[in-house]
């Protein structure tokens, strides 16, 4: 989390703009259990701290930490991940357990590429890039066998 939370600073500062103490926070907590995280997630346990806390204020920080590029959405899992290369605004793709829940970044220049000569083909323009791919992970694999 500590370096996580480095190059986010790091980003800021470099691109002018302020990491408030709340989208601090709110960036500590995605990044608090390495999974995907809840907006009434990060709210509970900011309420915990402060019990002034609102939703528009979590989802204020999440907004604006997702166009800087510090965290993805999961939207399937309606949930939040820290970005682990905050320097390289990239699209991603996504490893989805559907038994635990767990999430693995992927970031493949030749599948990105590949969906570019593919919407190019169909006459699309790609706005958002970012793939769910859902299985199981090794370790809920193992548990299986």
């Amino acid at each position: 989390m500590k370096a996580a939370i480095i190059a986010a600073k790091n980003h800021c500062d470099a691109a002018g703009i302020r990491l408030t103490p709340i989208r601090q926070r709110v960036l500590e907590l995605v990044w608090e259990d390495h999974e995907p995280v809840k907006a009434y997630d990060i709210l509970d346990k900011l309420k915990q701290a402060k019990s002034s806390s609102a939703p528009p204020t979590v989802y204020r920080a999440l907004d604006f930490l997702q166009e800087e590029g510090l965290v993805h959405k999961i939207e399937s899992l309606n949930a939040y991940i820290g970005c682990g290369d905050p320097r390289d605004f990239h699209k991603g793709q996504f490893f989805i357990c559907h038994d635990c829940g767990s999430v693995a970044e992927l970031d493949d220049d030749e599948i990105r590429c590949l969906l570019q000569k593919k919407a190019k083909y169909f006459g699309f323009e790609i706005n958002d890039e970012m793939v769910e791919i859902k299985g199981h992970c090794q370790e809920c694999r193992g548990l299986k066998e």
